[in-house]
């Protein structure tokens, strides 16, 4: 297998854009990363969009707009992890010789789809977790009371992401929210799902991001900063009905664990994390399934301030979804362009200082009858 390079990357502005379209945002973000790659866009020669709501052959719509056609085209949809399968169907290209340089990208406008202001996880109309009723803020405010009755959570503690991301994404030009918020502020906001406050879950988000990607022989005629993929991994969930500890999210310990091995490193070997924080208590838990921390040691590791930027590991200096918003389509692309302008010293004010080795992950997707989530996908990145 061939070594492969995120060339180039590109992001729109997310936020509430109800009127820009599908085909406006991905182009604009499908050109910005093809402008950074420093390519003739008539060298892509493969191309995957992103989007997990309203799809319908958007890598056409897209790419017509910037003079790219009769080339190979994909349209994915994997729920949140929509963004970061396409990454992986486009890293396995390259990496098996088939083609040298292609395209993602990953888009929604989440405002005016068909999910807008639903709270439902659009799942089948016989799903037994959409037949009682359960909902995205109802699942994390039960591992939120379940972090507060098992591991001595307080109300502090789960509103911390959402303060620190808050924080972050003030340094971060194309975030949705730009504001800081104190901990009485998220506590305060309105109740959603008790103990979840409004502004300890994401945004409805428009938006979209995209990366180039091309085998190294081509990188070396565009660029010296070498920003590989060492490892790309997407796995679904299991037949379980729950959790034996709704606490652990078993599948993102499995895609993390082949991540790192395929990569051939440890979580003690990474600089920075980009990771699904839809809800503040999701971003906790992950810090213990993603092993960056000891099994039960998430709570005492967040007061550490080791997730900060300037942290033991920070994790989301973008300001993740809780701020930066949720384009369901558009994050797993997103994440990976975070990264990969972290690794190449390029993110501005919070700059993770020295950064080689990072990850991007992206999971979602809630049925009954499999763990959840049930779909997932990690890339790690090194320079």
């Amino acid at each position: 297998m061939r070594d492969v390079v995120v060339l180039g990357v590109g992001q729109t502005m997310f936020g509430k854009l109800p009127n820009s379209t599908v085909d406006e945002l991905g182009s604009q973000a499908a050109k910005k990363a093809i402008e950074d790659a420093g390519i003739d866009p008539r060298g892509i020669q493969i191309a995957y969009s992103a989007r997990a709501v309203d799809a319908q052959v958007n890598a056409q719509s897209i790419l017509k707009r910037i003079g790219i056609t009769r080339i190979e085209m994909h349209n994915v949809e994997n729920a949140c992890a929509s963004g970061s399968t396409a990454v992986h169907l486009l890293w396995k290209d390259i990496a098996y010789g088939i083609y040298d340089m292609g395209i993602v990208i990953g888009v929604e406008t989440m405002t005016t789809s068909s999910l807008a202001g639903r709270l439902i996880p659009p799942s089948g109309k016989d799903d037994l977790n959409r037949l009682v009723g359960e909902t995205m803020p109802s699942s994390f405010a039960l591992i939120g009371r379940r972090l507060m009755e098992t591991r001595g959570a307080t109300r502090e503690d789960l509103a911390y992401p959402s303060v620190k991301n808050h924080r972050n994404a003030c340094m971060n030009p194309v975030a949705q929210y730009k504001k800081p918020f104190t901990v009485e502020e998220i506590i305060n906001s309105k109740m959603v799902c008790d103990p979840l406050t409004l502004f300890q879950c994401c945004p409805f988000t428009d938006g979209s991001a995209a990366v180039v990607l091309c085998s190294e022989a081509v990188a070396k005629r565009h660029t010296t900063k070498l920003i590989k993929i060492a490892s790309s991994v997407i796995m679904s969930g299991d037949y379980e009905t729950a959790d034996e500890e709704i606490t652990r999210f078993s599948t993102v310990e499995r895609l993390s664990n082949a991540a790192y091995e395929k990569a051939g490193i440890g979580p003690k070997d990474l600089d920075l994390i980009e990771l699904h924080d839809a809800f503040s208590p999701e971003e906790i838990c992950a810090y213990e399934a993603l092993g960056i921390c000891n099994p039960g040691d998430g709570i005492s590791f967040m007061r550490s301030g080791a997730t900060e930027i300037g942290g033991k590991i920070p994790v989301n200096p973008s300001g993740g979804l809780l701020s930066l918003g949720h384009p369901l389509g558009a994050s797993g692309t997103r994440v990976v362009c975070e990264v990969t302008l972290h690794l190449r010293g390029e993110a501005g004010e919070r700059q993770i200082r020295g950064a080689k080795v990072g990850m991007a992950e992206m999971v979602g997707g809630y049925i009954a009858g499999m763990t959840n989530p049930v779909a997932g996908g990690i890339q790690i990145l090194k320079n």
